[in-house]
């Protein structure tokens, strides 16, 4: 097989030799390569071979060989400078150049070893080349894996860094500055001018994210390192978040759901030839984290939700979980159902984390600790701005209950712990905590009454709608206790609602300054004690006051005696009070025959002669 040539080298297997007449004298070995070439040539240029030789004193001996460890940029490099010893014409190249820089440190290749030696020639290419050109700088940084250490001590890493830092932050987009490519032919309104004419044209600016890709292309360790230098030149959070968001994007493919594709940007000439680095998806994640800013918004917070999603996948450490957590729990109010249904891929029967999801909102109560929470809260701090992310938060969790509640697998204290995290405040109405516990009841037919009861004691009946009231006052799946109190509160409902309607109607046509003050429409306690006696009839009106206070007596009578029986019943057996229809048959009949002593039914309620209210049935 022929040997190839190449500027007076050729390569024979995986040795190299210079074509020349005299035998070689010297082998050098790199990255197990042997280039069998000559002693003079290589002393005259490198300081380290010529100290090398001095000291063995065997520069006339008939052969010589070394082994090079860890050189710099590899065999290539080592060719690259052994060409430029034998006066071969060499060509500097942005992906060479911090390779050959660092051989040329390595071989000690100064001027004292030879008038503008390959260490200066690098030395010149780099700056005056390599940092004022993006193009350039990015490449250069994208090839110096192999030598990394070295430019560190030789502080070309960090220009290179410094130099794109420094190209993105004067990128005019970034602080909103005035583009001056245009010079004096701009207007002060930003229009571009001809012949001094304001012709109406704006100048377009640049994205802000057109470096995004190409710094993708950087090893995990290198992205980390420029994104540290690129905060501490001053480039605004929300780029560095974006910078970060598309390299996670690019490496975790788990993110995909959790984030709109990135759109498909025009890769520059620094990104046409390279590849993808080879990262670890568990480092990355962790590395990821540490560098992402403090920042809300709902695509972020969504960001977020993902990353904590794929690092329960990978097992990441537990450092980076909670603050994730944190940072999620800080801006809870921005996140979306789906995205707090994280599986739980832990030992757990359970089909979502809800531990995760609890201190998540444990860090959300953290983060809002500023905001006096009342019970009851008054009425300026539920219609104060700042108390909005609260209810946000408790309308999430509401939804987030009902869609957990069908796992057959969620203990009843989990439920429990999730609905009393949130303060009673921070729900106005109670519709949702009741959908949850429906839900649940419905997915769990086994659960006892007690325990049903036990669980509906996180209701504030007062905060259910009369919609709620009507169906829970027939939903077969809540216990009798809960149905009754239902009830006792959905007549105050009827009662409230009564009261502002007739109070309407009378001020209506109520002569001008003779109008009913409304405590007297609405029944309150006159001055002699006597409750109820100031209601206006009007058109064959019932005094419905009294009726509601007889009717309220009737219902804590036979709250008592439901009581009563129940402890006669468990001072006799170990059975339960419902689990007796004989009993539970009497006291429904009981509880029938009190109401419509008073023309009142469970399910119809007369209100003015003629006309009746009826409560649907229908779910929720």
């Amino acid at each position: 097989m022929a040997p190839a040539k190449l500027s007076g080298f050729c390569k024979q297997g995986n040795d190299w030799l210079y074509n020349a007449r005299l035998p070689s004298d010297i082998t050098i070995i790199v990255d197990g390569v042997k280039f069998h070439l000559h002693k003079f040539p290589l002393m005259s240029k490198c300081g380290k071979i010529a100290c090398m030789l001095e000291e063995i004193q065997s520069i006339h001996d008939r052969t010589f060989t070394t082994k090079l460890e860890e050189f710099p940029g590899g065999s290539d490099t080592f060719l690259f400078a052994a060409k430029f010893c034998y006066g071969i014409q060499v060509e500097f190249t942005a992906r060479n150049i911090i390779t050959v820089y660092c051989a040329a440190d390595y071989l000690e290749m100064t001027d004292e070893y030879g008038e503008d030696n390959l260490l200066l020639k690098a030395e010149s290419f780099f700056h005056k080349n390599v940092l004022h050109n993006w193009k350039d700088c990015v490449l250069a940084l994208q090839s110096c894996e192999s030598c990394m250490p070295r430019a560190e001590k030789l502080h070309i890493l960090q220009k290179c860094l410094n130099a794109v830092s420094t190209m993105v932050c004067t990128d005019p987009s970034l602080f909103g500055w005035p583009m001056m490519m245009y010079g004096s032919l701009q207007s002060p309104g930003g229009s571009i001018l001809w012949n001094g004419i304001n012709t109406g044209a704006k100048i377009r600016s640049a994205e802000s994210d057109w470096w995004f890709e190409d710094i993708s292309y950087f090893s995990v360790g290198l992205f980390e390192r420029l994104i540290k230098t690129m905060k501490a030149r001053g480039i605004r959070s929300e780029y560095l978040a974006g910078a970060v968001m598309y390299y996670a994007r690019k490496y975790l493919p788990g993110l995909g759901r959790w984030q709109s594709r990135p759109s498909s940007k025009a890769r520059t000439v620094a990104s046409f030839s390279s590849t993808p680095a080879a990262v670890d998806q568990r480092d990355l994640l962790e590395n990821i984290e540490k560098l992402l800013p403090e920042k809300k918004g709902k695509s972020f917070c969504r960001f977020l939700l993902g990353l904590l999603r794929v690092a329960s996948i990978l097992g990441v450490n537990q450092t980076c979980l909670d603050s994730l957590e944190r940072r999620i729990g800080m801006q809870l109010e921005l996140a979306s159902l789906d995205g707090l249904l994280i599986p739980s891929f832990s030992n757990s029967d359970t089909l979502y984390d809800t531990d995760c999801v609890e201190r998540i909102i444990h860090h959300f109560m953290s983060s809002e600790s500023g905001l006096t929470l009342f019970s009851p809260p008054s009425l300026d701090l539920l219609s104060s701005p700042s108390f909005e992310p609260l209810r946000k938060v408790a309308r999430l969790i509401d939804n987030y209950l009902a869609e957990v509640a069908s796992d057959v697998n969620l203990k009843p204290g989990k439920i429990r712990s999730l609905a009393e995290v949130l303060p009673d405040s921070s729900r106005t109405l109670h519709d949702g905590l009741y959908r949850a516990l429906d839900i649940y009841f419905k997915a769990h037919p086994w659960l006892s009454d007690r325990e049903k009861e036990v669980l509906c004691n996180i209701i504030d009946y007062g905060k259910l709608s009369i919609d709620a009231c009507a169906h829970a006052s027939q939903n077969k799946r809540l216990p009798l206790r809960v149905i009754l109190q239902v009830l006792f509160f959905e007549q105050l409902h009827l009662r409230t609602a009564l009261a502002g309607c007739l109070n309407v109607l009378e001020a209506e046509s109520a002569p001008m300054g003779q109008g009913i003050a409304p405590t007297e429409i609405a029944g309150n306690v006159t001055a002699t004690g006597e409750t109820g006696q100031r209601i206006v009839r009007r058109d064959g009106w019932v005094t419905i006051v009294r009726e509601n206070q007889v009717l309220k007596v009737d219902m804590e009578r036979m709250r008592s005696r439901v009581g009563e029986l129940e402890d006669e019943l468990l001072g006799n057996s170990d059975a339960s009070l419902f689990q007796n229809p004989q009993i539970l048959k009497r006291m429904l009949l009981a509880a029938q025959d009190q109401l419509q002593d008073h023309h009142l039914s469970i399910h119809v309620l007369p209100i003015i002669p003629g006309i009746e209210k009826v409560y649907p049935c229908s779910e929720i």
